[in-house]
């Protein structure tokens, strides 16, 4: 008998387990690892004050979760999990060409809204800059129209933060199984477990977080969950020698940006393709991002493609996450939804939701970010 079990074993489901196992709670996590599965792809730019989503819920949730890193990371090097690759960076909102300069102004406009709102970001942190400026921040850089110089993002390795939220989950106890969760296992409007290849296991409490795979829940919930891949490609790009550790990160107006990361590593990116469930790198996604990086950034024509990635983001109808207890059942929580944005929320979705699955309120679930938004009743 489980405490929790919890579904989905990307960086929503880990964090949960995570956190679930720290407060000392029988977890077991179940996983099919889905080829496509969004977290080792994403890129891991943390930076909501200077996103362009409209939602004043969104921003508020997100910058708690941003918070939250440096708490996480601080406890996942006490328990000795490893690296995680976050750290602080700094980022350049830019105009290349004419088509971005309305653009350029109205997310100019909200970000300043934001400030007297929210206080975030802090004055000294933002300030128009000049193109030469923007270049000798990011030499690759094309001759820009207009630049805005934020001191105060981060950025975080996918990858390397799942390795160390799973070994430091694994150290405090948790349970992994490799499978296919077959049905939840229904008592009236009790949920109270799941059955694996026919074998039926009990636990106080299930945690769906499948990402982009997370809707086939709904009809046994009786509640809508309009959870769909979006496939994002993702190019890694090799700069040999080039000193990038200390380049900002790169967002312009055509949907894509630029990441760099130590040892000559720049991140390029990304598609936004409702394709189903296809996880496959395309031609045309290819030159898509090559084309909008060089745009952006010709500097950066001559460095070797080191890796392809591609990733399926659980995105819904509004763009904004799913979280919280399903309505129409007991005992059972959500935390999906998360579109591009997955590892600037996850660790922090996470917590909020193993807090719920025990009886605790971490904090508080806007209701437009929570899952019975999409309840049939």
């Amino acid at each position: 008998m489980y405490d929790v079990i919890v579904i989905g074993g990307g960086i929503v489901g880990m964090a949960t387990a995570y956190h679930l196992v720290a407060a000392g709670a029988r977890t077991l996590l179940v996983d099919r690892a889905d080829t496509g599965q969004a977290t080792a792809a994403g890129a891991g730019i943390l930076s909501p004050e200077t996103s362009r989503h409209e939602s004043d819920d969104w921003f508020s949730f997100a910058l708690a979760a941003v918070d939250y890193y440096p708490a996480l990371i601080a406890q996942l090097a006490a328990d000795g999990a490893g690296e995680t690759g976050y750290a602080p960076v700094e980022e350049l909102i830019v105009a290349v060409s004419e088509d971005e300069d309305a653009a350029f102004a109205a997310a100019h406009a909200r970000i300043t809204a934001r400030q007297r709102m929210h206080g975030r970001p802090a004055a000294e942190d933002l300030r128009l800059i000049d193109a030469e400026t923007a270049r000798a921040l990011f030499p690759p850089l094309a001759t820009v129209r207009s630049a805005l110089h934020f001191r105060r993002a981060a950025r975080v390795d996918g990858r390397l933060l799942m390795n160390a939220l799973r070994q430091a989950a694994v150290g405090r106890g948790l349970v992994q199984r490799q499978v296919s969760v077959d049905r939840l296992l229904v008592q009236g409007r009790r949920i109270e477990g799941v059955t694996v290849d026919g074998e039926q296991i009990p636990s106080g409490a299930v945690v769906i977080a499948g990402g982009a795979w997370s809707q086939q829940w709904g009809a046994q919930l009786g509640i809508a969950l309009p959870i769909a891949p979006q496939r994002g490609q993702i190019i890694h790009l090799s700069l040999p020698g080039a000193k990038t550790a200390q380049w900002p990160v790169i967002s312009a107006f055509h949907g894509h940006y630029i990441l760099p990361w130590p040892d000559g590593r720049v991140v390029v990116g990304a598609t936004r393709e409702h394709a189903g469930f296809a996880p496959q790198t395309t031609a045309a996604g290819i030159r898509e991002v090559l084309s909008e990086a060089l745009r952006v950034a010709p500097g950066l024509a001559d460095a070797a493609i080191a890796d392809i990635r591609v990733g399926l983001r659980p995105s819904t109808p509004d763009s904004l996450p799913a979280l919280g207890a399903v309505p129409t059942a007991e005992n059972v929580y959500v935390a999906t939804g998360h579109g591009a944005n997955g590892l600037q929320f996850g660790p922090f979705s996470g917590k909020v939701i193993a807090g719920l699955a025990l009886g605790e309120t971490v904090a508080p679930i806007p209701a437009t970010l929570a899952v019975s938004r999409f309840s049939e009743d």
